[in-house]
């Protein structure tokens, strides 16, 4: 939804806060993007997923976990809503903690995209490619449809996985494995 209005960093948190019931993001050109909530079985497995990334983030202890309400302002000036993300915590902690309070001006170390069934795959892989240009380390694409795994890296070309039974965080998770069994 193109603005009629360019709302400043300010005004545009304020409006999500006034809508909190809509999911709410806005594109490197101050494009409004509102998401509907996403089907219960997708928010189902989305929770399996964060709960995984939590426990690991739990017993790793270096970064903090966000869910898909955390948003984050990315150096193109985009502000989105990773359905779960990952940031180291010094880099974290680097950030002041007023800014902490809106949507933080840091690209996550790690994200991932739990596509459901209404998503548009060419959308979300358009996402994907943003966060990795703006700074992101590792970001997994989960398409359950297809039972696909579209995995984003800096300087690569996407790897694209059919039916994997877990993901590994490589060096940006050490040690985490992402069980899929509960995510298709």
């Amino acid at each position: 939804m193109p603005p009629d209005i360019i709302m400043t960093d300010d005004q545009f948190f304020h409006f999500c806060q006034l809508n909190s019931d809509l999911r709410i993001e806005r594109n490197q050109f101050g494009d409004l993007l509102i998401m509907s909530p996403t089907d219960s079985e997708t928010g189902g497995r989305n929770f399996n997923l964060i709960g995984e990334l939590g426990i690991w983030t739990k017993q790793d202890s270096t970064g903090l976990g966000f869910g898909s309400s955390g948003g984050f302002t990315l150096p193109n000036g985009a502000v989105r809503s990773p359905d779960a993300a990952w940031i180291k915590k010094a880099r974290w902690e680097a950030v002041p903690v007023e800014q902490r309070k809106k949507f933080a001006p840091i690209s996550p170390d790690f994200v991932v995209e739990l596509r459901s069934e209404t998503d548009s795959l060419k959308i979300l892989q358009e996402k994907m490619q943003e966060y990795i240009e703006n700074g992101v380390k590792l970001g997994w694409l989960l398409d359950r449809k297809q039972r696909k795994v579209f995995i984003y890296r800096p300087d690569q070309l996407v790897e694209e996985l059919d039916n994997p039974k877990t993901l590994n965080g490589e060096n940006i998770l050490p040690g985490f494995v992402l069980d899929l069994r509960e995510i298709w």
